[in-house]
C-alpha cells in the first residue's frame, strides 16, 4: 500500500459490515463530500426555556454546530437538549453529527451560508491546521475537557503486557517487518490529538511511528469495528470506543492519556473567525451556555442523564453502559487492571479544563512541527494569539458569574511534565523540539 493510500485508509468507509470496511479500506477520502457530512439535527429544545435576564443582545438566534460521536462532545449536545442555548438567547441552534473529523474540517470550511457549519467541536490543533494550511481563520473559543482519551490494543497483544510503555511492541513491530508485514496502529485525523498521543508513546518507547508502524487515520465510531476484523493491531480514540472495545471483549485498554500527561488539553470548542467577528454577542451566548453545560456535566449526580441523553441514537448510538463508568472516573482496562474514581477521568470544568491555555495550544504546535505537519519556521506565538480567544472564554465566564477563583490569571499553565519525565516549557519549545530523540524535523 502506498504511503498516499494509507493516509487516506477508511476515511470513507461506511459502518456498514466487516467485508465492507475491508473492501473500503484503502480507498481514496481524505476529503468526503461536505453535503453529506452530517445526520439529521436535533430539533429539541427543552421545553419551557425563558430567555435570562443576562442573556446577551444577540445578533442572530441560528448557529449550526457540528460533533463527532465522542463523550468529549457531551457540553454541545447537553447545552441544546438541557436549554441552555435556548436560555441565552440562542433558540435555534442545531446541533449536527459528522462523520468524521475531515468532514468536519470540510463543513467549517464552507460554512453554514454554503450548508456546512459554523463551529464544532473538534480536535484542538485543528483549528490551527485549518487557518494555516486551508486559509479558513478560526478561533478557539474554549476547550471542553481534559484527559479521557485512550490507547487500546488487539487481544493478541495481551501476552506482551503493553500498558503505560510501548517499549515491548518494538519487537513485535520489528517481527512484523521481517515477516514482510506491519503493525497497523490508527488514530482518528493526521495531526489531531488521538495521532499526537499515539506517536508521544510510541516515540517514547523508541518506536518511530513513520517507520516502525503504519499510521491510519479512522473515523472514531469505526474504531471497534476494524479491531474485530483485525485492520488495525491498536488505536487511540476517545470515549466511549475503547470502553466498547472491552465490553465487547475484542481488545484492552492500554493506558487511559491521562496517565500519559495529567490533566492534558483535549477537544476544543472552536468556530469560524468571521461569524465570531460578524456576531460577537451570540458568540458570548453560545458560549454561556456551554460553560454552564460543562458545569452541569461534570456533576456526579448528572452523569447518568448526560449519558443516557448522550447514548441515543441521533448522538452517539450506543448503550448507556459503554459511557457511563469511564464518565464516572471508574475504569475496566480489559486484561485485569480496574481503577475506581481515577483523578484523570475526562473533566469538563474541573481543575480549569475549560479554559483554553495558550501554552497547551504552544506543545499541540511544536508537536506539529516535530512531526512535519508545520513547517520549522512556524510563527507559534503568533498563530496561538491569534486563533486561541481566550480573552472571549473570560468575559463569557464573567457574565455567567463565575468566581474569580476560577478564571485563571495566566494564559500558561507553566512547565508540563509527561510520563516518561520530559518536561515542556512553553516558554522555550525549541528547547523541548531538541531534547526529543525521534522526530521528523
Amino acid at each position: 500500500m502506498s504511503n498516499l493510500s494509507r493516509r487516506k485508509f477508511i476515511l470513507t468507509a461506511s459502518t456498514a459490515a466487516a467485508a465492507s470496511i475491508l473492501a473500503h479500506g484503502c480507498s481514496s477520502g481524505g476529503s468526503q463530500s461536505a453535503t453529506t457530512g452530517g445526520d439529521k439535527p436535533s430539533a429539541t429544545t427543552a421545553a419551557n426555556v425563558s430567555t435570562v435576564a443576562n442573556a446577551p443582545k444577540v445578533e442572530t438566534t441560528k448557529a449550526k454546530l457540528g460533533f463527532i460521536p465522542l463523550t468529549d462532545a457531551a457540553p454541545l449536545i447537553i447545552a441544546k437538549e438541557k436549554g441552555f442555548f435556548a436560555k441565552y438567547g440562542m433558540t435555534d441552534v442545531e446541533v449536527v453529527k459528522q462523520k468524521s473529523w475531515p468532514v468536519t474540517r470540510d463543513n467549517l470550511k464552507i460554512g453554514s451560508a454554503g450548508d456546512g457549519i459554523d463551529g464544532a467541536h473538534i480536535l484542538s490543533p485543528m483549528p490551527y491546521l485549518m487557518t494555516i494550511n486551508d486559509k479558513v481563520p478560526m478561533y478557539i473559543l474554549a476547550r471542553l475537557n481534559t484527559n479521557g482519551q485512550g490507547i487500546s490494543a488487539a487481544n493478541k497483544l495481551k501476552d506482551l503486557k503493553v500498558g503505560l510503555q510501548s517499549k515491548a511492541l518494538k519487537q513485535a513491530a520489528d517481527q512484523a517487518k521481517a515477516n514482510k508485514q506491519v503493525m497497523k496502529v490508527a488514530m482518528t485525523f493526521p495531526g489531531g490529538t488521538h495521532d499526537l498521543w499515539m506517536r508521544y508513546w510510541l516515540a517514547a518507547g523508541g518506536i518511530n511511528p513513520d517507520q516502525d508502524v503504519v499510521l491510519e487515520p479512522v473515523p472514531p465510531p469505526q474504531m471497534v469495528a476494524n479491531m474485530k476484523v483485525g485492520t488495525v493491531d491498536a488505536f487511540c480514540v476517545g470515549e466511549p470506543w475503547n470502553a466498547q472495545l472491552v465490553s465487547q471483549k475484542l481488545g484492552y485498554t492500554a493506558l487511559v492519556t491521562g496517565e500519559l500527561w495529567k490533566d492534558h488539553p483535549e477537544k476544543a470548542f472552536a468556530m469560524r473567525k468571521d461569524w465570531v467577528d460578524k456576531n460577537p454577542n451570540a458568540t458570548e451566548a453560545l458560549l454561556m451556555a456551554i460553560m454552564e453545560a460543562q458545569q452541569w456535566c461534570d456533576q456526579a449526580e448528572n452523569k447518568e442523564e448526560m449519558c443516557k441523553i448522550c447514548s441515543d441514537r441521533k448522538y452517539f448510538n450506543v448503550a448507556v453502559t459503554d459511557i457511563l463508568e469511564r464518565s464516572k472516573g471508574n475504569i475496566d482496562y480489559g486484561d485485569g487492571r480496574t481503577q475506581q474514581n481515577f483523578p484523570h477521568r475526562m473533566k469538563f470544568w474541573a481543575d480549569n479544563a475549560s479554559y483554553p491555555y495558550k501554552s497547551h495550544d504552544t506543545w499541540f504546535l511544536t508537536e506539529e512541527i516535530r512531526w512535519g505537519y508545520l513547517p520549522k519556521d512556524t510563527k507559534v506565538k503568533e498563530i496561538v494569539d491569534q486563533v486561541n480567544r481566550e480573552d472571549l472564554w473570560k468575559k463569557a465566564a464573567k457574565a455567567i458569574g463565575v468566581a474569580d477563583s476560577e478564571i485563571p490569571t495566566s494564559v500558561s499553565r507553566g512547565v508540563e511534565t509527561f510520563f516518561d519525565g520530559v518536561k515542556f516549557d512553553p516558554d522555550k519549545p525549541e528547547a523541548y523540539l531538541s531534547s526529543l530523540k525521534i522526530k521528523k524535523v
